[in-house]
This record gives structure tokens, sequence and C-alpha cells, in this order.
């Protein structure tokens, strides 16, 4: 065992890697988004953790404190509203708190939470993923490192298959409907992440359906449909 690796210093930040010296914990239900959210953190240098859902990430919050928590809002388990606002709650509280969803219309959501800022998925730009952390991190000065390159960070395409996958066994389950709201919300985002504009449409349609109480069988039909002919496609290749 190491005896020194305990009391070595913390790695320090540079203009590269902004986020040295920082865990942050992701929260995320989608394979393929918490993959990139991985690529984006990794690049800026912080250690990552990950959690899936409301009962992994108390799991990780009873354990460490992470500098940066990211809560995507649409869990399989609650909405990630009632964990920003716990960790915005707690004592001492984490530095920052950022809300993630596909909709911006929820941001709104996660400021009443107690969230420090938001992100929009798909979020694919390094440099606004460490602008938007840095500015709620008074003590790293932004003019202290490099803006990032503008290119986009794209994760492996067979997680998005891993949450077509996961799509596809709702829709063939009891579609009740806690789990056809959550499979809104988990697919919109999860197509707006990969960039597929197709899928995200017919997904806000049935969203849309749902709102108003209109039958859901023929656009959950269409969101099935889609899903499905991902699926062939990939399995084809």
């Amino acid at each position: 065992m190491d005896e020194i690796a305990p009391f070595a210093a913390a790695p320090l930040p540079t203009a590269a890697r902004p986020f040295r010296g920082l865990t942050i914990l992701v929260v995320e239900d989608s394979r393929y988004a918490s993959e990139a959210m991985r690529l984006l953190c990794l690049k800026s240098g912080a250690r990552i953790r990950r959690a899936d859902s409301l009962r992994t990430a108390r799991r990780h919050l009873s354990v460490y404190r992470p500098v940066v928590l990211l809560v995507h809002l649409g869990l399989p388990d609650g909405t990630g509203a009632a964990l920003i606002a716990e960790a915005a709650r707690a004592r001492p509280r984490i530095p920052v708190i950022l809300g993630i969803s596909g909709d911006p219309a929820r941001a709104g959501e996660a400021a009443a939470a107690g969230a420090d800022d938001f992100l929009e998925k798909p979020v694919a730009s390094l440099a606004a993923f460490q602008s938007t952390v840095l500015e709620c991190l008074p003590d790293r000065a932004r003019d202290a490192y490099d803006e990032a390159p503008a290119h986009e960070l794209r994760p492996d395409p067979a997680l998005y298959r891993d949450d077509l996958a996961h799509a596809a066994e709702i829709i063939g389950g009891e579609m009740e409907e806690a789990s056809l709201a959550y499979l809104v919300q988990f697919l919109d985002g999860v197509a707006q992440s990969a960039g597929d504009a197709p899928l995200s449409q017919a997904t806000r349609a049935l969203a849309e359906a749902q709102r108003r109480g209109r039958p859901a069988g023929t656009p959950l039909a269409r969101v099935a449909g889609l899903v499905q002919a991902r699926l062939d496609e990939r399995a084809a290749i």
C-alpha cells in the first residue's frame, strides 16, 4: 500500500485542464448522455462519478461530497429537482449544482429547486460546459484559462442503441401514465443528445398528446416504430 499517496498535494488546474482536482458527480439515466458528460469532465481534468437514479445518487452523496453536482431533471425514480433541493439545503453545501434537461423550459424548475445554473442537452461543446461551471466557481478565475476548443465530443453510438433498447422495453411493458411520462422525457433527452431530430419531434408530439389528454395510441406507435427502426438498422450493420 502506498502510504505517501494520501498526503500528496491535490493536482493544480491548468489552462488545458481547468477542473483538475475537482470531483464531479453526474446523475443521468441515459447511457449515451452520461458518456458525453464523462468525456467533457475527463477532457477538463475532473474526476467523475456517475449515478443513474435518485437512489444511487443519494448513496454516493452519503459517502462523499463532490465539488460539482450535475443532475438530470428526469430520472426513473423521481424528479432530479428533488435531489437538487436536498443538495442545496445540505450543510456544507455542494459548491456547484447544475440542472440538466433537453427541455429548456425546465431551467426555471432547476433554479427554483436551488440550482446555480442549467445546462441544456445536448451538452456537446467543451467550451460551453467549462464556461458554465467556471462561472459558478469564483475562486477559479475564468481569465486564467484558455478558451477550450470549439470541437464537439461524441460518445460511442453503441450507447445510443442501449438507450433505445431501454425505451423499447418500456414501450413493450405495461404503459401506465407514469411510465409514459418517463418514456417521453427519457427518449426526448436521448434523441436530442444523439442529434436524432425525427425521433425527438415524434416524442414531443407524444408529449403534447399526453398533455392535452388526447389518445396516445397513434403518436406512441410512431415513436415505437422509429425506435424499432433504429434498433433494426444497427442490428444489420
